[in-house]
């Protein structure tokens, strides 16, 4: 099945979205830039603070100890904070942080990991000019967590935050999540029960001029191959065959012919290895092999992924490369196996509803429009998992920047406050 055609749709508000505030004649937009402009120097110095924890994935107290500042963020402004165990999915567990209102039910989404861990040559908060920064997770995604708590500090201030049911999710392994999945996300499915809204603050495609309303999933992939070992003089024959290297290049080839002009997919193979015998370290994705070019190769493996854009697609892309490994080449085998990891995140009309809604505060606010970022620059992230349990939902809503993921991740710390004005207008317009 062939995925819905994605098309940059003009940002209007469309019937059946929650009510907006009256717009430019209120003063709210006004009132809400002021507010976060006074607590912008406090924003920014919490910034450095847990930009300076490390909290790789795998750094358990490192984690926790990014949770505990902001469970004592969340606990001055009323909020009822709990720390979820990790141990039963092998990591260092989540912040789950609650607040009783009168309104709808909110979800908001961060996470307190990074990609860098205790070891990496890449750890402290550095200022490079008066309106940029670098450092680990600075973008992804502790600014974003910031900008979510500053835009949660301005409704107190202004009275609205008890006008909404808040519930706000930061895990501690979105970089690299714990096994099983199902218990590593359980918190976060809970949370999403009876949500009418959830709003993911992951830095997206890093254009604040861009918000999400789709994301493409990630499943894993590995195909592994056995051919008849012998003397090379000997290929071809009906005893031998073709070997396994020649039976994994026509898998990876069949993959590329049949899928590569699929629009919004990618089914991407990393490593393949490929002689008379394999060794292959899958979690840690590397290995050896070893030949001589007078042999046939007996043993080929090759591991991958697939970037879909709904389920639909997703299904019908396993079974494509299922038909693929099958019509093996002779006296080969090969078998393919799949490793579903975060969902794909379709778009909804709910999102799209969502999405006009913070466009259009972004506009009375005097920010300019927001669109919708093309799903190919929106990797998989948390709010995949809720998208089909709450009927509006956007991401990518965060502290903007650049080479998130690298040594040379750099905020463009003038969005640490438009992004939180854009964010609080948004959710005090939810208060009616």
């Amino acid at each position: 099945m062939r995925p819905h055609t994605f098309r940059s749709v003009a940002i209007a508000l469309v019937a059946g979205c929650l009510p907006l505030a009256a717009a430019p004649a209120d003063d709210l937009p006004s009132r809400i830039s002021a507010a976060v402009d006074r607590h912008a120097p406090q924003a920014l110095s919490l910034l450095e603070d847990v930009v300076n924890i490390n909290s790789g994935t795998m750094n358990v107290a490192g984690v926790r100890a990014v949770g505990d500042v902001f469970a004592r963020e969340l606990g001055s402004l009323g909020f009822r904070t709990r720390w979820i165990e990790g141990g039963g999915f092998h990591r260092a567990g989540h912040l789950v942080a609650e607040r009783d209102g009168t309104g709808p039910r909110v979800l908001l989404i961060g996470h307190l990991d990074t990609v860098f861990e205790a070891d990496s040559p890449f750890q402290r908060f550095e200022r490079l000019s008066p309106t940029s920064a670098r450092g680990p997770g600075i973008i992804d995604m502790k600014g974003g967590d910031v900008v979510m708590l500053t835009a949660l500090r301005v409704l107190s201030d202004l009275q609205l935050l008890g006008r909404l049911h808040v519930v706000v999710v930061m895990t501690g392994d979105e970089e690299d999540p714990g096994e099983p999945l199902a218990a590593a996300r359980q918190a976060l499915l809970d949370a999403a029960s009876g949500a009418s809204v959830a709003l993911g603050f992951e830095d997206g495609s890093g254009d604040p001029r861009r918000a999400i309303v789709s994301r493409r999933g990630f499943t894993g992939w590995k195909v592994s191959v056995t051919g008849t070992a012998a003397h090379s003089s000997q290929v071809f024959t009906d005893r031998v065959g073709a070997g396994a290297i020649y039976e994994l290049s026509r898998v990876l080839n069949g993959f590329y012919e049949r899928l590569s002009r699929e629009e919004l997919l990618s089914v991407n193979p990393g490593v393949a290895l490929g002689g008379t015998t394999v060794d292959f370290d899958e979690s840690h994705s590397k290995g050896t092999a070893a030949g001589k070019t007078n042999v046939v190769a007996g043993n080929a493996v090759a591991t991958g992924d697939i970037r879909a854009f709904t389920p639909a697609q997703l299904d019908a892309t396993k079974q494509a490369m299922r038909d693929v490994a099958q019509a093996n080449l002779p006296r080969t085998s090969a078998t393919l196996t799949f490793d579903d990891s975060y969902p794909p995140m379709p778009p909804s009309d709910g999102n799209r509803r969502l999405l006009a809604m913070y466009d259009q505060a972004s506009r009375d606010l005097g920010l300019g429009p927001v669109a919708p970022t093309d799903p190919r620059a929106a990797g998989a992230a948390d709010v995949s998992f809720i998208a089909d349990r709450v009927p509006q939902v956007i991401d990518g809503i965060g502290l903007m920047g650049t080479d998130d993921h690298t040594a040379r991740e750099t905020a463009d710390l003038t969005t640490l406050a438009s992004q939180a004005k854009r964010a609080a207008l948004l959710l005090a317009r939810l208060t009616n």
